[in-house]
């Protein structure tokens, strides 16, 4: 016990010690100026293979490749991942969504850190059908997230597909292997001609999320035994996730990157709380699977019609409850807050030009390093909370709720 609460103790007191160091050395600021340059530079002069690539621009082209990007998005994967657990493919489902949350945190901050910008628009012709690919292009360039993404997922898909059914057949293998480099490869090339990345990102992305997915293969089960097996998991995750909101990068220029990460990071939470709760009841390899005779294809589909709604209300009453209790617990402990977004009462609260850029800072730097913070935007606190809650209600709630009516 004195061994498990050591370790825990230390991993979290070093990313708070790593907070204080990379807070009082401008780690961010001398690590863009070492990097951005150089990739500056790579962007530039890679606009040429874009507009190469764009010479064979069409409709069908157009629209092959944004439905691609869609189908690799983090919208995506946020909607199918609840629908992976309901399969009963428990470990798969919380180990891809706990991987794509370390995606999510470690090419955000890169991209952040960096600063690195998009292709120049025009000369580039930059596609964006969706709301989603909007909202991307606001972020910086480098590493490409979907590129980033899908190396890291489909790589731990095949793997699992390999591990659960026992196969060892190289053929098979090599199958599998070119399947997942097609991919790949048609989403880099996707992302270029739709003129959102440079090759430079493509290149960062595909070699980021080959060590991602090395170092994830070699700690998952690690990882997985602890959320289940472990002591102190849920009082760790909070903590940890409390301290990743600190542990990231202020960008050059405000980007959602922030953001995405804090709603992946609420989404980990949420999921490591209703595994290690729950795992014996629902989450243990003997539970029934989609297309088994304990798990048929009406049953399944029963599943979605209730399962769906029940996450999306709980998504809407958890951040309704934010709302409320995150103003009165700050009013109480005398804490100055405002709202960018979610709260119009407190919406230009604190006379503050760079409001946005100081919630991606880190609240802790500002409360431990007495800067010159006036208030603390409590959207941050709003998102994690609702989308830990949404998660939470997907391993737990509504599994519970399919428990009692036989689903």
């Amino acid at each position: 016990m004195e061994s498990t609460t050591g370790w825990q103790i230390n991993f979290l007191c070093g990313i708070a010690f790593w907070i204080l160091i990379s807070s009082k050395l401008n780690v961010t600021q001398k690590l863009r100026s070492l990097t951005q340059p150089w990739v500056y530079h790579s962007v530039i002069s890679g606009t040429p293979i874009i507009l190469n690539i764009q010479k064979y621009q069409h409709r069908h082209l157009d629209a092959f490749f944004s439905l691609l990007s869609c189908v690799v998005s983090v919208p995506f994967y946020t909607a199918f991942l609840p629908l992976l657990f309901w399969t009963g493919h428990c470990k798969l489902a919380r180990q891809m969504t706990l991987l794509m949350a370390f995606c999510d945190y470690t090419g955000n901050c890169i991209k952040d850190v960096v600063s690195a910008p998009r292709p120049s628009c025009p000369p580039v012709r930059r596609v964006t059908a969706t709301k989603d690919e909007e909202d991307n292009a606001m972020e910086y360039g480098l590493p490409s997230s979907h590129t980033l993404n899908t190396v890291c997922l489909s790589g731990y898909l095949l793997h699992y597909i390999l591990s659960y059914t026992g196969n060892n057949d190289a053929f098979a293998e090599i199958i599998g292997i070119t399947m997942v480099s097609l991919v790949v490869g048609l989403i880099g090339l996707g992302r270029i001609y739709l003129g959102m990345h440079s090759l430079i990102d493509i290149i960062g992305g595909l070699a980021l999320g080959l060590g991602i997915l090395t170092v994830w293969l070699y700690v998952s089960e690690y990882i997985d035994n602890f959320i289940v097996y472990g002591q102190n998991v849920i009082s760790f995750w909070a903590a940890l996730c409390f301290l990743l909101l600190f542990a990231y990068p202020t960008p050059e220029f405000p980007t959602p990157s922030f953001e995405y990460h804090t709603a992946f990071n609420g989404v980990a939470l949420g999921i490591v709380i209703g595994i290690h709760q729950t795992f014996q009841q629902f989450h243990h390899e003997d539970v029934a699977r989609v297309f088994s005779p304990h798990l048929t294809i009406p049953a399944f589909v029963g599943r979605l019609l209730l399962g769906i709604p029940t996450i999306l209300m709980v998504k809407f009453c958890t951040k309704a409850l934010a709302k409320w209790i995150l103003p009165i617990l700050a009013n109480t402990l005398g804490i100055p807050i405002r709202s960018t977004s979610y709260i119009p009462a407190l919406k230009g609260m604190a006379a503050d030009k760079k409001s946005h850029e100081i919630k991606q800072s880190g609240y802790i730097q500002k409360l431990l390093f007495f800067s010159n913070q006036t208030s603390f935007d409590v959207d941050t606190g709003i998102r994690l909370l609702q989308y830990a809650g949404l998660a939470w209600s997907v391993v737990d709630l509504v599994p519970s709720v399919f428990s009692h009516l036989g689903l």
